[in-house]
């Protein structure tokens, strides 16, 4: 896992406790939303539990010893979702899928990638593309599958690419 680089405001003990003063707290709900992607950029991850956050180093900085509250890890997920960077996972919002691209540009990335690569027209396996060795050096190497599935769906919309999903088969076609 590379080393996160955490900014200055990570060591404020302000930072960890929402601010009343609306410019203020629109400013630090950006830094965190800012602080949010770049984490699960860096470190591949594509969920979170807020039933859980308190044991990521990201929501739980030991050494100020400070804990971001699950609710206002909530109203930061809520912003990343008006943005196209999270999704509820169910009813209860307690489970979210975030992703650093929005599904759009994931999807536009994939494509990119097929183009450059002379595949479409062509299937590729889900795991090609984010467990092979072809794709190591793409951003989208390694990518949650599930992430990958919403933003091939979305190339499935444009008609730019179909979804073949059977028993344990998982494919993509490119067009």
């Amino acid at each position: 896992m590379a080393e996160i680089e955490w900014p200055w405001q990570y060591s404020f003990p302000p930072f960890f406790t929402l601010q009343p003063h609306a410019d203020t707290k629109a400013k630090q709900l950006e830094a965190w939303k800012s602080l949010v992607l770049e984490y699960y950029r860096i470190t591949k991850q594509a969920i979170i539990d807020v039933r859980e956050v308190h044991s990521s180093p990201l929501f739980n900085n030991s050494a100020i010893n400070r804990k971001l509250p699950s609710e206002v890890v909530l109203i930061i997920l809520e912003e990343l979702s008006k943005t196209g960077n999270a999704m509820p996972l169910d009813k209860t919002k307690q489970r979210w899928l975030v992703y650093w691209h929005t599904l759009e540009e994931w999807g536009d990335i994939i494509y990119n990638y097929a183009q450059e690569t002379g595949q479409i027209g062509s299937v590729c396996t889900l795991y090609e593309l984010t467990q092979g060795e072809e794709t190591v050096d793409q951003e989208f190497h390694k990518l949650d599958t599930e992430v990958l599935i919403r933003s091939l769906r979305t190339l499935e919309y444009a008609k730019k690419a179909e979804l073949i999903m059977f028993d344990d088969n998982q494919g993509v076609k490119f067009f």
